[in-house]
This record gives structure tokens, C-alpha cells and sequence, in this order.
């Protein structure tokens, strides 16, 4: 198969640009020189955060370098959403605080409840990306001119949650400083409320659209952002919030390989869940004991398990729960499925997982730079027919080389 399907590829061609060899790279980034060979090669993925930052680091290169931008495909639930991003891009930079981009506006009221229904789901990428810019236009009138101090506060709320789906949503399709864009704007509109849980939900954003190479930066943002608002979450809302904060403490820990305080904050984590109702569709960011598990299974592919542990894990999630949660149901198969791929006698079970994956949320899975590198490793590795013509197939999709 071709070279450049696999981050392997990029790292040994900036390796080379850098003048390394395997040897000082492997010193430098705490990997194996035996480990960057494979990868170079394409037979092993590249997918860990942990290990992307650490070779970023040491090639001084950045994340986007090694892991490469958004990609297009001939396949429409591929590639069109990122049709969508020019509108979104303009909605973010052209309004401000004090001037909006344009002068009408749908009532109040309207603005929240297409809010609502975009933050649960009910839209693929492709329907977030039509809708997103006008509701963000439009709130910008109401924050400039608002009917009084209640429109305001709720306008600038408002905000907040478009500004959360400009930032998932642009990150999932790798387009990494346009998150961090959003996630900034919400955090202006956060300093403006003042209030506890508006400043973690944007302190949320910020946290995770941080470039990996600055995992202890966003490590020490996390916990701080966790311990700002824990004296104020005495409600659900609030708990949901903090739930998120402890989530994303737990992630950067990972990153870091600081494996005990990853454990304490998922602890954390599942002590607020059991405070709120485990309803990942209606809760803020998904908080819950259900995503909970989904989280601890995330990280522990992160941190290399697979085979029976991972499925044991995997096992205690009730995916029903997901149902309205459709990227993050498929987040987790592919969680699953990337981590079973590690392991040369698991390849078909891993290819059912990311199949499952890609049928319960197509936009974001054919989008997602992890599954694509752990297709291509797999087709690269392949030494049998199993799970041939469907890995083949999602090569296909998503613009691997097969």
C-alpha cells in the first residue's frame, strides 16, 4: 500500500528532515527505536496521544505536522461536511462581542431551541455545519442589543453552547486552531457572565483544544478549572460541568503518563456521575456514569490495553444509553475496535468494532485521523483475508490507499 496513508510515513520523513536517526529519536521521545520502525513502516498505528506529543516534542515539529490536516475524499459523508467550515470560520471571526455580523435576528427564544437540538444530536455534521453559523450570527445581535440583563445573560450562555459545537465539530474534521478559535471566543463570553459554571464549561473548551505538546499546560488548566468550581457545584447543572472537568484532568493525566492521578480524577469523575441522572443525551458535555465508562475505556487504549481487559471494559458500557449520543456511541466502538487492532489475533473482531463504528456515525468516523491510521496499519499488516473486504472497504471511504 502507499506510504502516505500512515503517520508513520510524516515521521519519517521530518525524522529524516531533522537529520535523526531512529536511535536519537527513540532517546528523545521515550519510545522504543524498535517501536518508531514499525510505525515508520505502517505495522503499528501511530494513534496514542501520549506518543504523538512526546515525537512532536522531540521533533519540534507540530501536532498538525505529524498527524496531518483535514483530508477530502470522493465519499460525500466524507467530504462534505467540510464544505460547511468557510461559513463556520466566518461566523467565528467576523462577530464580535460589541458588533455582530449582521442586523437581524430570530427571536430569543428560537435561537435556544435550535441550540438545544443541535447540542443533542439530532444533526450529523453536515446539519450542524448549515445551521451553526446562522444561530451564531443571530445570538451575537441579541448579546449587542439585548432586551435587558436576562436576555443578555441567556444570549451570552447561548453562545457559549454554539461556540461548544464550532469546537467538537471543527476538531473532528481537523481543523485544530479553528477549535481553539471557538473555544477562546466562549471563554470571552464566560469572563463577561462571571459565573462559575459558565467560566468551566469555556475552561472545558480551551483545555481540550490545547495542542498535545502542551499536555502539562493543559494537565495543570484542568485540575485548577476542577478545583475553581468545585466550592460552586451544588446543583446538577453545575456537578455536570465539574463531571467534565474532572473527564478532561483524567485525559491530559494520560497523556502525561501520570497514570495515578489519570485514576484518582476518573475516581472523581464517577463519584460526581453518581450526583446527577445517567442520561448521556440530556446532560451537559454527556456527564454520566454510563460516560464515565466510555471515558475509561478511551483512556485506557490510550494507554495501551487490549485484548480480554479492553473487552471487559467495553462490557460494563450500555450502549442503549448512547442512543442519542451518536458520536460519542461511535467514539467508543472505534475506541474499542482501535485498541483490539494491536493485537495481530484479534484483526477481525477489530475491524467488526470500527465497522459498527462507522455505521452509527459515518461523518465522524470516515473524519477521525486515529481510525484512519489504524485502517491503514491494518491493511498494511494484513497477512490473511480476514475482515479483508470489509477493511477494504473503509479504506475506501476514507481515502486509504488499498
Amino acid at each position: 500500500m502507499n506510504d502516505e496513508a500512515t503517520i508513520g510515513a510524516r515521521l519519517r520523513a521530518l525524522r529524516r528532515w531533522r537529520g535523526m536517526t531512529l536511535a536519537q529519536l527513540a532517546g528523545q521521545a521515550g519510545l522504543s527505536a524498535s517501536f518508531l520502525s514499525m510505525a515508520e513502516r505502517g505495522q503499528r498505528p501511530l494513534d496514542r496521544r501520549s506518543h504523538i506529543a512526546s515525537i512532536a516534542t522531540a521533533l519540534r515539529v507540530s501536532e498538525a505536522d505529524l498527524v496531518g490536516g483535514p483530508h477530502l475524499t470522493p465519499d460525500p459523508v466524507q467530504s462534505e461536511p467540510h464544505a460547511t467550515v468557510p461559513d463556520i470560520r466566518a461566523a467565528l471571526t467576523t462577530n464580535t462581542l460589541t458588533a455582530p455580523a449582521v442586523d437581524l435576528a430570530r427571536p430569543l427564544d428560537e435561537l435556544v431551541a435550535e441550540m438545544t437540538r443541535i447540542d443533542h444530536s439530532e444533526y450529523k455534521h453536515m446539519q450542524v455545519g448549515r445551521a451553526l453559523p446562522a444561530v451564531i450570527n443571530e445570538l451575537h445581535v441579541h448579546a449587542c442589543a439585548p432586551a435587558d440583563e436576562a436576555a443578555y445573560r441567556l444570549a451570552l450562555q447561548t453562545l457559549i453552547e454554539a461556540f461548544q459545537t464550532a469546537t467538537f465539530t471543527t476538531k473532528d474534521l481537523g481543523y485544530g486552531d479553528l477549535a481553539h478559535v471557538a473555544a477562546m471566543r466562549a471563554l470571552e463570553a464566560a469572563g463577561i457572565l462571571g459565573d462559575p459554571v459558565s467560566k468551566g464549561k469555556a475552561a472545558s473548551l480551551r483545555i481540550h483544544t490545547m495542542p498535545s505538546t502542551s499536555r502539562d499546560l493543559a494537565l495543570t488548566a484542568a485540575e485548577n478549572a476542577a478545583d475553581a468550581l468545585e466550592p460552586a457545584a451544588k446543583d446538577s447543572a453545575a456537578v455536570q460541568v465539574l463531571g467534565m472537568l474532572t473527564l478532561a484532568a483524567a485525559l491530559q493525566a494520560s497523556i502525561t503518563y501520570k497514570y495515578e492521578r489519570a485514576d484518582h480524577w476518573l475516581d472523581q469523575a464517577e463519584d460526581l456521575a453518581g450526583r446527577v441522572p445517567d442520561s448521556p443525551t440530556d446532560n451537559w458535555g454527556a456527564f454520566s456514569t454510563t460516560n464515565v465508562g466510555v471515558w475509561r475505556v478511551a483512556l485506557a487504549v490510550e494507554g495501551g490495553a487490549t485484548g480480554g481487559a479492553l473487552l471487559n471494559l467495553a462490557g460494563k458500557v450500555d450502549e442503549n444509553k448512547l442512543e442519542g449520543r451518536r458520536g460519542r456511541r461511535a467514539a467508543f466502538l472505534a475506541d474499542v475496535g482501535r485498541g483490539l487492532a494491536r493485537e495481530p489475533r484479534m484483526k477481525a473482531e477489530a475491524v467488526q468494532w470500527l465497522r459498527r463504528a462507522e455505521n452509527v456515525a459515518p461523518h465522524k468516523i470516515r473524519n477521525s485521523a486515529p481510525v484512519r491510521e489504524t485502517v491503514a496499519s491494518l491493511l498494511t499488516r494484513a497477512v490473511s483475508t480476514a475482515g479483508g473486504q470489509e477493511l477494504r472497504g473503509m479504506a475506501a471511504r476514507m481515502g486509504v490507499p488499498h
